[in-house]
């Protein structure tokens, strides 16, 4: 996996989408840790399947079903312990390097729309967790990014998910710095800003001239990094600063390369997070160089295109968000399910 340690010398950090007992308690975890993986990320969708394919979890689930608890209280016991146990492993990575070993944890989704709610779950969560290198996922919805101020000023690591716009993005960026001019010097807590990639071809494709079919999304995220450039200037260790997240990275359409969602978008400052397949795939035959900095293909003609289509990117944006949602709504309550007296 040196191929990992060549992306991190490039800027960029490659965090793991996906979280279970079996994998850290296996060691699978601390040895992808030890090749170069920076971080976890997890959703409902990913809890979902840990849960019912994991037998480590089997015991456990019969004893708390035991007691008086609802089934939100017993998966978050499951779930908290899993975050905790994976926060160890990457606690020396955090201690050392401060913006890398992050372990994510995401609020209930039916919270999205509630921004009270989300800044009272995301310090109940931060509080069980009890880890500095944990971080509490919140859907970008306008509810969402209104948390940020808040949650920044406490001090606490924030992944804001479910991105697929650039203006949702800078506000997130604004509201990140509301947050640390509140904190008057004290140490700044992470953010990153979950750009979803794939998604975007995966639903503008159909209507595209073949010529444009996968480098609609690719363009839009190197629009979004040039936005975070022209928004931080040139970052240094002295100066916090949010940064962009790559999700969504596996293709959807089997013609493409397996790694267009990889190797198309290192840059510096940057995560992205793969799941086990496109992780398998990127560290046996990636590519690894800057991609974004100076980008061969630049973005804005195909964006322009796009709009000549009559293809509005900030309705699709919105869209895709409220998808996303339903996505994560249901399978919160199909995990959930199972858990339920």
């Amino acid at each position: 996996m040196a191929i990992l340690q060549e992306v991190k010398q490039l800027g960029q950090q490659i965090w793991l989408d996906n979280l279970s007992r079996s994998l850290v308690r296996s060691g699978t975890l601390a040895k992808l840790q030890q090749s170069g993986v920076s971080g976890v990320t997890s959703n409902p969708a990913i809890f979902r399947q840990a849960l019912a394919g994991d037998a480590l979890y089997t015991a456990e689930i019969a004893q708390l079903k035991q007691q008086p608890l609802s089934a939100k209280a017993r998966y978050e016991t499951l779930a908290v312990a899993d975050v905790q146990s994976a926060c160890d492993v990457f606690a020396a990575q955090f201690a050392a390097e401060g913006n890398s070993g992050l372990v994510s944890l995401e609020c209930d989704p039916a919270l999205s729309h509630d921004t009270e709610g989300t800044i009272a779950e995301a310090r109940r969560l931060w509080g069980l967790i009890g880890r500095p290198n944990a971080m509490i996922k919140i859907p970008a919805t306008d509810a969402g990014l209104a948390t940020l101020p808040a949650l920044v000023a406490d001090g606490i690591n924030i992944n804001l998910t479910l991105l697929f716009s650039r203006a949702h993005t800078v506000r997130a960026y604004q509201a990140y710095q509301q947050g640390l001019a509140q904190r008057a010097g004290q140490a700044a807590p992470q953010l990153v800003a979950s750009f979803f990639i794939s998604r975007i071809d995966t639903a503008l494709d159909p209507q595209l001239p073949p010529h444009l079919q996968g480098k609609t999304a690719l363009a839009l995220a190197q629009a979004a990094y040039r936005d975070w450039q022209q928004f931080f200037g040139q970052p240094n260790d002295a100066v916090p600063t949010a940064r962009l997240l790559w999700a969504s990275t596996g293709v959807k359409n089997p013609a493409y390369p397996d790694t267009l969602y990889v190797d198309n978008l290192i840059a510096p400052h940057t995560v992205n997070t793969l799941p086990d397949a496109v992780l398998q795939a990127f560290t046996n035959h990636g590519r690894a160089a800057d991609a974004l900095s100076h980008p061969a293909a630049p973005a804005q003609p195909i964006l322009d295109e796009v709009a000549t289509l009559g293809i509005d990117l900030d309705a699709l944006a919105a869209k895709l968000q409220q998808d996303g949602l339903a996505q994560f709504e249901q399978a919160f309550a199909q995990m959930l399910a199972p858990l339920a007296d």
